[in-house]
């Protein structure tokens, strides 16, 4: 059994991470349950923990994982009382990989954080830890440029991407361009139109109509070697 804002923290980080593969902020959890404070967040997910639905990964920032999922959002059909909601019995899900465990997606050459340059595709591979991917498909690009360094992404840094082809205003994508150029910004729509903006303020946004400018993955982490 699981108090009624238990089991909505529960659906909104499924829902969280069905769409981008990253768990919510705290601040981002506290506004969805309309709770008035952080420490509401903690004793919920620590209820969650304790009963066995998430669990936190270790080393990791905003790193939740359900283990447990309702297969019917609307509950039982018996009566229950109005404060508390019971769970359906869930299928298990496949086990999550270990937070150690290192996986080869594909790394597709260099993408563009300043002025677009060509995508290049090759069969390399970029071995990548588990624990900093989430669900879904993804691929590497190695980062050329500087246009995102008000975003903590530099030059020669591996953007490590979800594979889709949606993506929500001001999230960052890999955008690709007329159907030959590829870039890493910022997405906003206007209209008929798509603007990609920087995140360095020595350099302009790219505005494109909407049918030129093709979304191939959201930025889901980062990679960084030091020399």
């Amino acid at each position: 059994m699981l108090t009624r804002k238990q089991h909505e923290l529960l659906l909104f980080i499924q829902r969280r991470l069905e769409e981008s593969g990253i768990s919510p902020s705290f601040e981002e959890m506290k506004e969805a349950l309309d709770l008035k404070s952080k420490s509401g967040v903690h004793r919920l997910i620590s209820a969650l923990e304790e009963r066995g639905f998430i669990r936190r990964l270790p080393n990791r920032a905003r790193a939740l994982e359900i283990l447990r999922q309702p297969d019917d959002v609307s509950g039982s059909a018996r009566p229950v009382p109005s404060n508390v909601v019971e769970m359906p019995k869930a299928k298990a899900p496949p086990a999550p990989a270990p937070a150690n465990d290192v996986i080869e997606i594909p790394l597709h050459g260099r993408i563009a954080a300043g002025v677009p340059i060509e995508a290049l595709e090759d069969s390399q591979t970029l071995p990548v830890p588990a624990a900093l991917l989430g669900s879904g498909e993804h691929y590497a690009l190695e980062v050329s440029g500087d246009s995102m360094v008000e975003a903590g992404i530099f030059d020669g840094d591996f953007a490590l991407v979800r594979k889709t082809d949606v993506a929500r205003d001001g999230e960052i994508i890999v955008a690709l361009v007329r159907g030959e150029e590829a870039t890493l910004k910022y997405l906003h729509r206007e209209g008929k139109m798509v603007r990609l903006d920087p995140a360095n303020a020595a350099y302009e946004p790219q505005v494109y109509a909407a049918n030129e400018v093709q979304v191939q993955g959201r930025l889901a982490g980062l990679l960084r070697r030091y020399h």
